[in-house]
C-alpha cells in the first residue's frame, strides 16, 4: 500500500505520528522522538539522526522546553503538508509536532559529512589555485562566490529526480551571459525529466545537443577558479548537489585544449604549449593509421634507410600490419583502463610495467615488430597531453576506425575519414554555438584566446 502524502498535518501529535509512521514504513534511519511537557502535552520530533547536530537538536528542545512559546522561533518554518515534511525530513531537517498545533515546525538542524576540500586529482596545476569541488553543494557555490563577490552572480536553485530530489544550481553573471543562451539552458532543464540524478552526468547527457556525437559539447571540471572564468567570459555552469564535477556551456572544440595554468602563466608559454597540445591530440589519432598506411600501401613514400629497418623488423612477423598495430593499440588501451580501476597504489605501477613486459616479451616471440611498440607507446603517450578528459576519449576511440580505413585503403582512406570527422566538427553546435567557433566560422577574437593566448595588457577588460 503506497504512502498517503496528500494528507495534512492534525491537532493531535498521535495521529500525526501514525500517518508518518505510516510513510516511513521500515525506513530505520528515520528516528521518532516522543516528549510529555509537564501539562501533559506531547511533541514529536521527527528526523534522520546521521543528517542531523546533535548537540543543537538538544539545545532547542531544552530551550522550548522552558520557553513553551514556540512561535517566537524565527528559526523554523511552519509547514502543514505531509508531503513537504516527509520531503524535508529526508533532505535532513527536523520535524516538530506538538498537541494542539495544526503543522509543523521545520527546524534546519543539518549536519551532513562531507568530504575536505582538496586539490582536483583530474586537472592538475603547476600554477594556479590548489582547491577542488566537494560532493556538497553549499561548499561549492561558496568557493565560487569568494571568487566572484558581486551581485550580478546568480544561483538559480532548481530540483530533479523524483526518487532522489537532488538540488542543483544553475550559475551565470547576469551582464555577461546572453539573454538567449540561459534562456536556451532554462528551457532544457524544464524538459529534463527522472527517476534519478545522482551526478552531473546525468544532465549533461539530457541536454546536449547531439547524444551520438563522440565529441563532448558540454566541459566538466572540478575547479572552481575554471568554473569562475566562464562565468566570467558568459558562459552558463550547472552545479549539482553530490558531484564534484561542475557542468560548463556552451563548450567549444578549442576550450578542451585550454588548462587551468594557462591564465596564470606568462602567454608566451602557453601559446606554445597550447600548439603543442594540439600537435600531439593530432598525433593521437592519426599516427597508427598513417604508419600503416605508409608501410602497406606507400612505402616508396618513406626514406629507404627508414623503410629497410622496418623491413628486416617485420621478417618472420605472421600477422600483417594493420592486425598487429590494432592488437598492440587495444592491449594499451587495456593496460590504461586497467591502471585506472586498480587502487592507487599499484595502478601506475601495473599499467607501466604491464606495457613494457608484454611489449618486449611480444617483440621476443616475434608476434609484433619493435616499430609496432614505438608507434603504440609515442601514441600512447601523445593521448595524456589533454587537459580535459572527456576530450581525449574520441581521440583515442576514433583512431580505431581511421587504423581499419587506413590498413584497406591507404592515405586515402585516412583522408576520407578525417574528412568525414571534420565536417561532423563544422556542423557541431553546443547551444547554438558553433563547435569549432572562432576559427570557423571566422570570428573577430579568433587569436583572443583560442589556439594561442595574447598578452592580458593588450586584451581590455569587455562588459557587456
Amino acid at each position: 500500500m503506497e504512502p498517503n502524502f496528500s494528507v495534512d498535518v492534525n491537532e493531535s501529535v498521535d495521529l500525526n505520528y501514525d500517518a508518518l509512521r505510516h510513510i516511513f514504513d521500515n525506513c530505520a534511519d528515520i528516528v521518532f522522538r516522543p516528549l510529555k511537557l509537564t501539562d501533559q502535552s506531547n511533541i514529536l520530533l521527527v528526523y534522520i539522526e546521521e543528517l542531523t547536530d546533535s548537540n543543537r537538536l538538544e539545545q532547542i528542545i531544552s530551550a522550548c522546553m522552558i520557553s513553551r512559546d514556540f512561535d517566537r522561533l524565527t528559526q523554523y518554518k511552519i509547514v502543514v503538508h505531509f508531503s513537504e515534511i516527509a520531503a524535508k525530513i529526508l533532505k535532513g531537517s527536523t520535524a516538530i509536532f506538538i498537541d494542539g498545533k495544526p503543522f509543523a515546525y521545520m527546524a534546519e538542524l543539518t549536519n551532513y559529512k562531507q568530504r575536505a576540500i582538496d586539490e582536483p586529482s583530474n586537472e592538475a596545476s603547476i600554477r594556479g589555485p590548489r582547491e577542488g569541488f566537494t560532493e556538497d553543494l553549499k561548499t561549492n557555490l561558496s568557493m565560487i562566490r569568494r571568487k566572484i563577490s558581486h551581485p550580478t552572480l546568480k544561483f538559480e536553485m532548481h530540483q530533479a529526480g523524483e526518487l532522489t530530489n537532488t538540488d542543483f544550481v544553475v550559475a551565470y553573471i547576469e551582464e555577461k551571459v546572453k539573454p538567449e543562451l540561459l534562456q536556451e539552458v532554462r528551457n532544457r532543464l524544464q524538459a529534463f525529466h527522472t527517476n534519478q540524478l545522482l551526478d552531473s552526468g546525468y544532465i549533461e547527457e539530457f541536454i546536449e545537443d547531439r547524444s551520438f556525437s563522440l565529441f563532448p559539447q558540454i566541459q566538466n571540471t572540478e575547479r572552481p577558479d575554471t568554473v569562475a572564468s566562464s562565468l566570467l567570459a558568459g558562459r552558463v555552469a550547472i552545479i549539482v548537489d553530490g558531484s564534484p564535477n561542475a557542468l560548463l556551456l556552451p563548450m567549444t572544440f578549442w576550450s578542451g585544449f585550454q588548462a587551468a595554468e594557462d591564465h596564470y602563466e606568462r602567454f608566451i608559454y602557453v601559446s606554445a604549449v597550447r600548439i603543442l597540445r594540439l600537435l600531439l591530440a593530432m598525433l593521437s589519432c592519426l599516427l597508427p593509421s598513417v604508419y600503416v598506411a605508409l608501410t602497406t600501401f606507400h612505402p616508396q613514400m618513406i626514406p629507404l634507410a627508414v623503410m629497410l629497418s622496418i623491413s628486416a623488423s617485420r621478417e618472420g612477423i605472421p600477422f600483417p600490419t594493420v592486425i598487429e598495430t590494432l592488437l598492440m593499440e587495444l592491449m594499451f588501451e587495456g593496460l590504461r583502463e586497467a591502471g585506472l580501476r586498480l587502487p592507487k597504489a599499484i595502478g601506475s605501477a601495473v599499467s607501466i610495467v604491464g606495457a613494457l613486459v608484454i611489449g618486449e616479451a611480444a617483440v621476443q616471440a616475434g608476434f609484433i615488430s619493435a616499430p609496432i611498440v614505438m608507434i603504440v607507446a609515442g601514441t600512447g603517450i601523445a593521448s595524456f597531453a589533454f587537459p580535459s578528459y572527456s576530450l581525449a576519449l574520441p581521440f583515442r576511440m576514433l583512431r580505431f576506425p581511421l587504423l581499419i580505413v587506413g590498413g584497406f585503403l591507404g592515405l586515402y582512406g585516412v583522408a576520407i575519414g578525417v574528412i568525414f570527422i571534420m565536417i561532423h566538427l563544422v556542423t557541431l553546435k553546443s547551444f547554438g554555438v558553433p563547435y569549432l567557433k572562432p576559427v570557423s566560422p571566422i570570428g573577430k577574437n579568433m587569436w583572443k584566446d583560442t589556439l594561442i593566448r595574447l598578452n592580458k595588457r593588450f586584451v581590455p577588460a569587455q562588459r557587456k
